[in-house]
């Protein structure tokens, strides 16, 4: 089977440029429209339930990058089957507006979190801790993309909440934050970065989140989940259930997170390794007729 892979921005509304392209008619007449963010793990997983659903299953699948907000007013308006990748503690201002419109296909991964992180050989392990040890960071915390929600709940409220007077947060962007980590592990050197979980960070090198204090917490934990277009279980109950049926544990998606992130092959040609090497893992969420 072939595949579609459009582009839908912020910007271009529901409009979308069609890198390549397929006959829509097919053989089976199945198909599956999904909608990622261009999130390592969103990337990785949806590039996986592609290659189950066109090998395995027969679809056509095609798949949209796009922001978070045109994601889900494309799923929400039918246009596209699927979103996903919902973190509801930060989605759920999407989620109450389309409420009608979307209904949740279940959880595809536990435990999500978000926080400041450092390499294990790092010897504090609380955020409280920061402002005492600044010189041995640089002064500084190794952030993402300024406009991002870690960095605006780290500026906005960690750093007032923990007086982080000595330590400064500095914006950079997701390569440019894991580049500067790889280098501080390959020195043994301290460095606190911005973090979330899941990511390939922490199948790469030993990382530990900073503790909250009690009585100062920011971040708590979550879960993933994919949320599809209202009427889908009725229009496509074979790929609802599909979807429903999907689940990585954390090492799971962790090293299918690493084999995307070191290999010179495209993603969706690494995603069908996986497959074919984890056939125990993904033979779960083919529903049997």
């Amino acid at each position: 089977m072939k595949k579609q892979l459009l582009i839908l921005a912020t910007g271009l509304g529901l409009g979308a440029l069609m890198l390549s392209g397929c006959n829509p008619q097919t053989v089976s007449g199945k198909t599956a429209e999904l909608v990622y963010v261009n999130w390592a793990e969103g990337v990785a997983y949806t590039h996986l339930a592609e290659a189950v659903l066109t090998e395995k299953m027969g679809y056509d699948v095609k798949l949209t990058a796009a922001d978070v907000a045109p994601g889900y007013t494309a799923v929400a308006q039918g246009s596209h089957d699927a979103f996903m990748e919902c973190w509801r503690e930060l989605h759920q201002d999407y989620l109450d507006r389309y409420s009608d419109d979307l209904v949740s296909l279940g959880t595809i991964y536990e435990g999500t979190e978000t926080g400041l992180a450092v390499p294990a050989y790092v010897t504090i392990d609380k955020i409280s801790e920061l402002e005492e040890n600044a010189d041995k960071f640089g002064g500084h915390i190794t952030g993402i993309d300024a406009g991002a929600g870690v960095m605006k709940k780290t500026e906005d409220e960690l750093i007032p909440a923990y007086g982080l007077k000595s330590i400064k947060l500095m914006a950079s962007s997701g390569p440019a934050m894991t580049a500067a980590l790889a280098d501080a592990v390959k020195n043994k050197e301290w460095i606190v970065v911005t973090a979330w979980k899941p990511h390939w960070m922490f199948g790469r090198w030993d990382m530990k989140f900073l503790e909250q204090d009690d009585d100062q917490v920011i971040w708590g934990k979550g879960n993933i989940e994919l949320i599809g277009r209202a009427d889908l279980e009725e229009d496509k109950p074979e790929l609802a259930q599909f979807l429903k049926n999907m689940y990585l544990t954390d090492a799971e998606l962790s090293d299918l997170m690493v084999k995307v992130n070191d290999s010179d092959e495209d993603v969706s040609t690494v995603a069908k390794k996986w497959m074919q090497e984890n056939e125990e893992v993904i033979s779960d969420w083919i529903p049997q007729s």
